[in-house]
């Protein structure tokens, strides 16, 4: 059974001040063998996805698959703490990590994605368009707010869809207040604007605000383009350079992961009930010889 140790959760949705304890399950391994310990270091988007995909890995092969979730996962790598991470391609630590030679080639395992929501009354018309750039240009050629969140990501998302759209004048509908993240959605709610953010942190929030009795009124309108993937990538930790490291649990882990058959189940998995995909198999970017199942 799977351990979970949490670390900074979602910034700007959920702050802990104090580590967690972990939540302890009695272990239950396959063929009653002793049951071998797999670090992974996970930053807090996929976590959920994850839940739904290790218990099969647990059952085959007797690990218990200990989830340590964190936005500073390549520091744990580094002292000893993890077998194999998971962050995203672009995460600013995922460079320096592998240029130091701390970790094995990057294999591409699943996107996640952003969205483009806004009010629940839709007044620029976009909701369940396929297109973001064309609902990006609706919303501007109506008239309706569109607020900026400074979030590195979709701030730049929100930069190229102006530019695909025409680069539209930005006067009287394109605004920005330098918020970010959390702030940003509720500001956007408050002034009834469009805006991006990520699907899972979005979601969460909204999870929150109405077990708050307070429900976010925000929709998600926009999720389909592919625009708004966002490689994710499973990192094998050097045991050449960081002692005490599985690699062959984390090989077998990550191999788990780029099977068809678990790239199949993310496509399918849906999000707290959401019918919309959430998760994007992305383990066939990988070189063939990865491939070979």
């Amino acid at each position: 059974m799977r351990t979970v140790i949490v670390g900074a959760l979602l910034a700007g949705v959920v702050v802990v001040s104090a580590p967690l304890v972990a939540q302890q399950r009695p272990i239950q391994p396959a063929d009653n063998h002793t049951a071998r310990v797999l670090r992974v270091a996970v930053v807090n988007t996929p976590d959920v996805l994850l839940d739904d995909l290790i218990v099969t890995f647990e059952r085959a092969t007797g690990y218990d698959v200990v989830l340590q979730i964190t936005e500073d996962v390549f520091d744990l790598a580094r002292t000893g703490k993890a077998d194999l991470v998971i962050a995203h391609y672009g995460h600013p630590g995922t460079e320096p990590f592998m240029t130091e030679g701390l970790g094995r080639w990057p294999r591409m395992v699943f996107s996640n994605q952003a969205v483009l929501v806004g009010p629940s009354s839709d007044p620029a018309g976009i909701r369940g368009a396929t297109d973001a750039a064309d609902a990006f240009r609706r919303i501007a050629e109506r008239g309706s707010e569109f607020l900026v969140n400074n979030a590195a990501t979709e701030r730049y998302l929100g930069e190229v869809l102006w530019r695909v759209a025409g680069s539209p004048s930005r006067s009287g509908w394109y605004v920005d207040l330098q918020l970010r993240d959390q702030p940003a959605i509720e500001r956007a709610e408050q002034r009834g604007a469009y805006t991006l953010w990520g699907l899972v942190p979005f979601v969460r929030l909204q999870q929150q605000r109405r077990q708050a009795g307070r429900p976010l009124g925000l929709d998600t309108l926009v999720t389909a383009d592919p625009l708004f993937q966002r490689i994710m990538v499973s990192i094998v930790v050097n045991p050449a350079r960081v002692a005490g490291v599985d690699e062959a649990g984390a090989r077998g882990f990550e191999r788990f992961l780029m099977d068809p058959s678990t790239q199949a189940r993310m496509r399918q998995f849906r999000h707290h009930g959401l019918q919309q995909q959430t998760w994007w198999p992305a383990a066939r970017n990988n070189a063939g010889a990865e491939l070979q199942f």
